[in-house]
């Protein structure tokens, strides 16, 4: 045989020179949730090995992370029921969870890239991302204007990104407006670009206590059976002034991290989402797979798809691995 594809993997060293993909600590984004009080950090049941953390003791576990590597985190604050109301009016308190620790933190890891959640489901009492009116519709323009306040509010307090995970329509140019007005024009944006309705958001939605109280997202998440559809959002927030592009479940949809990436320059995010950790975690509970190694694959295959960066609650687990 003149060709024999396994001389270029007979040896480590051979197989490290050939390789077409490779991982390092500064792909990523480490999602943190956030509680409020001092000194505290709750476990999360549904995701085993990670917990909510005061905005001081998150301070020393992302200044950790940051020694190792790790360029940003994304932010996410967990609230009991009782403080939260219809119109997820918390998200606009300037003395609130998140405002403060992006305060702290860029005070304290002053190199450290900020990224603020903007949406209302960790606010709202009823668990959506949105204002809902008396029939249970998710109001997209009322929503639009707390959204982009709340962005505004993150963008003043430290925030490098504001990232949109709401899938309303028309949020981005409204927040890349307002930011401009008021001088925050340094300040980028992630869209949640293709965030679809997925079933893997259940740990997450645990974490921060926003189980839905009626109804399902379907109505602005995104159909997992369509990809044309996330072309169209990706086209337009682009053109609404999006700074990079994300997609959200991310390993059952490569496809779509593949084609955002083939048809758009802006960087392409992909969020290994809670779920997605928690499938991986409980097979090593049970005995079937070694969740590291596991990760790293996933990881890798999202890189491979197309991804710039992601986010993931893994990468803690797999820095000594890259």
């Amino acid at each position: 045989m003149l060709k024999r594809p396994r001389r270029n993997r007979k040896s480590p060293s051979i197989r490290s020179l050939v390789q077409e993909t490779h991982l390092k600590p500064e792909d990523f984004v480490v999602p943190f949730f956030l509680i409020e009080g001092n000194s505290k950090k709750e476990s999360i049941p549904t995701m085993p090995g990670i917990y909510k953390y005061t905005p001081d003791l998150l301070v020393k576990e992302a200044e950790a992370l940051h020694k190792k590597g790790i360029p940003a985190i994304a932010l996410f604050p967990s609230f009991v029921k009782g403080q939260k109301d219809e119109l997820g009016s918390l998200a606009l308190n300037e003395e609130g969870l998140i405002p403060k620790t992006l305060a702290l933190l860029k005070k304290e890891i002053p190199s450290l890239c900020l990224i603020a959640d903007v949406a209302l489901d960790p606010y709202t009492s009823h668990g959506h991302d949105g204002i809902a009116n008396s029939k249970g519709e998710i109001l997209n323009d009322e929503t639009v204007e707390i959204l982009s306040r709340a962005a505004l509010l993150y963008a003043a307090s430290g925030a490098d990104f504001v990232a949109p995970s709401d899938m309303m329509d028309g949020r981005v140019e409204k927040i890349r407006k307002l930011l401009d007005q008021n001088n925050m024009s340094q300040t980028g944006i992630i869209s949640y670009t293709a965030k679809y309705a997925s079933s893997l958001y259940g740990p997450f939605r645990d974490a921060l206590g926003s189980s839905l109280q009626f109804g399902d997202k379907k109505s602005y998440q995104m159909n997992p059976a369509n990809i044309r559809e996330a072309l169209i959002e990706a086209a337009l927030d682009e053109a609404e002034g999006a700074d990079a592009l994300m997609v959200k479940p991310a390993g059952f949809y490569l496809d779509v991290i593949a084609k955002l990436k083939e048809k758009f320059s802006l960087p392409i995010c992909a969020y290994q989402v809670s779920g997605e950790y928690a499938m991986i975690r409980a097979g090593e509970e049970k005995g079937m797979l070694d969740a590291n190694k596991v990760f790293y694959e996933s990881l890798l295959s999202i890189k491979r798809a197309g991804a710039d960066f992601i986010f993931t609650y893994a990468a803690p687990f797999i820095l000594d691995m890259l």
